[in-house]
């Protein structure tokens, strides 16, 4: 999309001020750096990572590995 497009397709942003008194230069640059984050964000699309399955969200991690060099008894009780 090119900003000539960008210009003639633009609608008046519905901004509202809750706190505050800004300026009209504080709501334009306010404005420039949202849109040109959003165009920035939207000229590439991420793709969505793939859903997780109900048995991965639920599953344990895995135990830590044995180890084979200890021998019976090496605990206390």
């Amino acid at each position: 999309m090119s900003e000539s497009t960008a210009a003639g397709d633009a609608t008046p942003p519905d901004i509202r001020v809750r706190r505050g008194n800004p300026t009209d230069e504080e709501l334009a640059a306010l404005i420039a750096v949202v849109g040109g984050a959003y165009l920035e964000e939207s000229a590439e699309p991420v793709v969505a990572p793939p859903a997780r399955s109900r048995w991965e969200l639920s599953a344990r991690g895995l135990r830590r590995p044995l180890d084979r060099e200890r021998r019976w008894g090496g605990f206390s009780g």
